[in-house]
């Protein structure tokens, strides 16, 4: 059968790279695809991006099954146009897609079927933010409303730097609109800020299946969004990450599940929009293990997908086919019993002025226990050129965390482009434990 996967970051190389794993699957297509997917002998580049194209590919093709990746796509209403054409494609409506693409329609969600997350409140205008800030302080958190690629969120230690987030956002209140330097897609045409109070512990990633009524939770992970060792410095889409997350204790588990991701599921069908897709609960845990949910995403998460397929035992095919069945509770997933973890390398300047153009060398043959993923690279005379910000995730097999991530730092050894940046702690907080 022929599959089309939508997307060209390193979550889409994973799920492409799993998905042709399966006997069942005779080609992968990859639309649009990157360097790495383009190097791959058994996936297929698709240079389509518009969502009616990507439509009609799959007719004209007789694609048997489309997995929707980035946020992108789903906003657009890409599995309410291939629905409509009678297409099998696992992803969320765009209605239900806002649970990503709006913060504030999450936030609001959860307030009304009572999911713990941070005490919030939502501003179009930039005064009455900044008087919000003055009254409650700092540390705070300022994220923009819509999708912004995991960059539109600032962890504010400073009133200084909530009031510089608020005027990046939203503007400086002078009737001019806000820098938007992140390209932020705003709901409704309209800039919004959602301003939430700091909350203390440690993050993890609680992704599962739905199919609009069943549930299956994947394997636990974990990442570092902070772009430095150490975890300091901006924010980015995530430089690394590791599965399972050692802080998901099976009580954890069994907490988040309880609170958290069955009375979304059962809220969205309440609200007449049941979620089909990957639901992805980025968490806040804390020393008594409770945990409260920072935000959604309607999506798997980049790059927790890569240390995910890489433990992934089961047929990757065999899953999304139940899962547009909607008989996921028929499905039992199994797992590779060693930790997965994959450190990202990003291009100079990541995370607001990314270099793109720079030649990719060394990049090591596919190994049993290594994996290098392609996320922002393109084609070029038969290898790859940087083409955004994180540019590769080198992920790795080991026993444990520590030699999980001995192995991935092994293998991007002989990996080079010019003003390359990649921490070198990934796991460490696994480590500790």
């Amino acid at each position: 059968m022929k599959v089309l996967v939508i997307g060209s970051g390193g979550r889409e190389h994973a799920m492409a790279w799993k998905l042709a794993q399966s006997s069942k699957v005779q080609v992968v297509y990859v639309a649009p695809g990157n360097g790495g997917t383009a190097l791959d002998a058994r996936l297929k580049n698709v240079a389509i991006t518009d969502v009616k194209a990507l439509a009609d590919f799959a007719v004209a093709e007789k694609i048997a099954l489309t997995v929707v990746g980035p946020e992108g796509p789903l906003a657009a209403g890409v599995v309410d146009e291939f629905r409509a054409r009678g297409l099998r494609v696992f992803g969320p409506t765009q209605a239900a897609a806002q649970l990503e693409s709006s913060k504030a329609f999450a936030k609001d969600f959860m307030q009304r079927h009572g999911i713990p997350t941070a005490l919030y409140a939502t501003f179009e205008d930039p005064k009455a933010a900044h008087a919000h800030v003055d009254k409650h302080g700092a540390p705070i958190v300022i994220k923009a409303d819509g999708l912004a690629a995991g960059k539109g969120v600032v962890v504010a230690m400073t009133a200084a730097e909530a009031h510089e987030a608020i005027d990046w956002i939203l503007g400086a209140g002078d009737g001019k609109s806000g820098d938007n330097r992140l390209g932020v897609q705003h709901n409704a045409g309209v800039a919004r800020v959602v301003i939430e109070e700091f909350l203390q512990g440690e993050e993890a990633s609680f992704i599962v299946m739905c199919d609009g009524r069943n549930v299956l939770p994947l394997a636990t992970s974990q990442d570092h969004k902070r772009l430095q060792d150490g975890d300091v410095g901006p924010n980015t889409g995530g430089m690394g990450a590791y599965s399972p997350a050692p802080v998901v204790t099976p009580n954890v588990h069994a907490t988040v599940m309880h609170e958290i991701i069955l009375p979304t599921i059962a809220g969205m069908a309440r609200d007449g929009v049941p979620f089909t897709g990957f639901l992805y609960a980025g968490l806040m845990i804390d020393d008594e293990g409770a945990p409260k949910t920072i935000e959604f995403n309607t999506r798997l998460g980049d790059p927790e997908t890569q240390p995910i397929m890489m433990r992934l035992k089961s047929d990757l095919f065999d899953v999304m086919m139940a899962a547009t069945d909607g008989t996921l509770d028929q499905v039992e997933l199994q797992w590779d019993r060693r930790v997965a973890l994959g450190v990202v390398m990003a291009a100079g300047g990541y995370p607001l002025n990314p270099r793109k153009g720079d030649a990719i060398t060394g990049l090591p043959a596919e190994q049993p226990d290594a994996m290098v993923f392609h996320a922002g690279t393109t084609p070029d005379k038969g290898g790859a050129v940087t083409a955004g910000g994180r540019v590769l995730c080198v992920t790795a097999l080991g026993d444990s965390t520590k030699m999980a991530q001995q192995r991935a730092y092994e293998a991007l050894q002989g990996i080079h482009f010019d003003g390359m940046q990649f921490r070198r702690d990934i796991g460490h907080r696994a480590i500790k434990r």
